[in-house]
């Protein structure tokens, strides 16, 4: 059994850093611009979030604030980009978030990026949740950025079988390459919990498997771990869960 640790806590950054709420809360029109929310996730004042959240249902600042504390302890050079994102079909603004950071252990250098769309809540001048609309990261190591693409539908409808390829780009050339996949339950999530994985033997480059969605709707995440002579890449991705064909481009 090989542990995610330390990179599966960072390849979840943006899963544990903000909470999600349900779908449907209306933006207000005074909500924090991209601008001031990308400042204050890049100040390292433990105050500096208070200038764009406040608590609502499911959302805790102060959690907020220790799991960006926690991840800036592991990559002292995180920064945050934050963009404006497609509207969603109903006419809801998006953000397109991204952090990226780096740190170095021993001889190894860990590098990790992580991307979400999101749509988030705001009741006067505060956001006070979210809603995940697409959300993947990877963390690399070794002595190059080895090419990986991870193969997975943003939304599928409850009990569906579906894809889940990591395809690494570029020829193996005879090296051995290793991998394997698990499904991360919400309460790791939550906990920043590394689950173990089962390496075995790969062909053909790559993992390819089909998995079958919960029966209820919600969200899967899954966490990717590829071993390569050139590094070690993991990786997650979060699928969102829907009852309703309509949902799943929203």
């Amino acid at each position: 059994m090989v542990p995610l640790r330390p990179l599966l806590p960072a390849s979840m950054a943006l899963a544990c850093l903000l909470v999600g709420a349900p779908l449907g809360a209306a933006p207000s029109p005074v909500a924090p611009s991209p601008a001031a929310l990308e400042a204050a996730l890049n100040d390292p004042a433990p105050t500096s979030l208070a200038a764009v959240f406040e608590p609502g249902p499911g959302f805790a600042p102060a959690e907020l604030e220790a799991r960006r504390a926690a991840l800036r302890e592991r990559f002292p050079d995180l920064r945050w980009q934050v963009a404006p994102g497609t509207p969603l079909n109903d006419g809801r603004p998006t953000l397109e978030i991204s952090v990226s950071g780096s740190r170095q252990e021993g001889p190894t250098r860990y590098r990790m990026v992580a991307n979400e769309r999101v749509a988030l809540h705001s009741h006067g001048d505060r956001f006070n949740g979210q809603d995940v609309i697409r959300e993947s990261s990877l963390v690399r190591s070794g002595s190059k950025d080895l090419a990986v693409t991870l193969v997975l539908p943003d939304a599928v409808l409850t009990g569906q079988r579906y894809d889940l390829d990591v395809v690494v780009d570029e020829p193996l050339d005879g090296a051995v390459l290793a991998g394997a996949v698990a499904a991360v339950a919400p309460s790791q999530l939550l906990q920043s919990a590394m689950p173990e994985l089962q390496l075995e033997a790969l062909g053909g480059g790559g993992i390819f498997k089909t998995v079958q969605a919960p029966r209820d709707p919600g969200s899967q995440t899954w966490a990717v771990l590829l071993v390569h002579p050139d590094g070690i890449v993991t990786a997650t991705k979060r699928v969102r869960v829907v009852a309703d064909k309509a949902a799943l481009a929203p």
